[in-house]
């Protein structure tokens, strides 16, 4: 939801530190490294008990997330392997930090508690599922009330207020819940209307194996040269 309408002002709002960090020689993928190492010292800063210091890391490590991509505009380094890298390391920290929390939860509180956030963490990969799967298939799945930055915010919030974290866990469990829900609808109706989608992908795929096979073919019947 905040992704949808806030992306365009943020990235013309970081667009200037992105120009500064790009004569550091730092490229985009130390940035991304840089908030995974942040991210597992929220996530062992927030399973040892020390809430504050985890919320303050938690904002540390999203800045390097920000900038990223900014950095990656700047530079005009921008790739698929990057995105694709990205993604995957903000999959990591989400769990590392859920997993610091159910890690707090299992010293503090019953064990059976330990669960809330795990099943947060299963629904939002889900989430990340489908959309990963159907951009795969050409279909937008964007949007949902429960998407990344709405997960960071309320975890931040449950941080800064420890009398709010199972209560916001809760909520983030609904609400990710039916924005899982929300993506499947939206994927299913468009699937149901772009056929073409389907011959597209078949089309690719056809001419990705045509080639596989003229190469193979041209390695077989290359003659090999005689040495002089």
């Amino acid at each position: 939801m905040f992704d949808g309408k806030f992306r365009t002002p943020v990235d013309k709002a970081v667009k200037p530190l992105g120009n500064l960090l790009r004569k550091t020689g730092l490229t985009p993928d130390h940035l991304t490294i840089l908030g995974l190492l942040v991210g597992i010292a929220a996530a062992v800063a927030i399973g040892s008990g020390r809430l504050l210091l985890g919320a303050f890391l938690v904002v540390l490590a999203a800045l390097p997330d920000l900038l990223d991509g900014a950095l990656a505009k700047a530079s005009d380094s921008a790739s698929q392997r990057g995105a694709f890298f990205d993604s995957t390391i903000d999959r990591i920290t989400d769990a590392l930090l859920l997993g610091g929390i159910a890690w707090y939860f299992a010293g503090t509180e019953s064990p059976y508690m330990t669960l809330l956030p795990y099943a947060v963490a299963s629904v939002s990969s889900l989430i990340s599922y489908q959309r990963a799967k159907a951009e795969s298939l050409g279909i937008d799945a964007k949007g949902g009330l429960m998407e990344r930055a709405e997960r960071i915010i309320a975890i931040l919030i449950g941080l800064l207020f420890p009398v709010l974290l199972i209560p916001i866990l809760w909520i983030m469990l609904v609400l990710t819940s039916i924005t899982a829900i929300q993506r499947f609808v939206k994927v299913w109706k468009q699937a149901a209307v772009a056929p073409v989608t389907a011959a597209r992908i078949e089309m690719r795929r056809s001419k990705r194996e045509s080639r596989r096979v003229a190469r193979t073919e041209r390695r077989r019947t290359r003659v090999p040269r005689k040495r002089t």
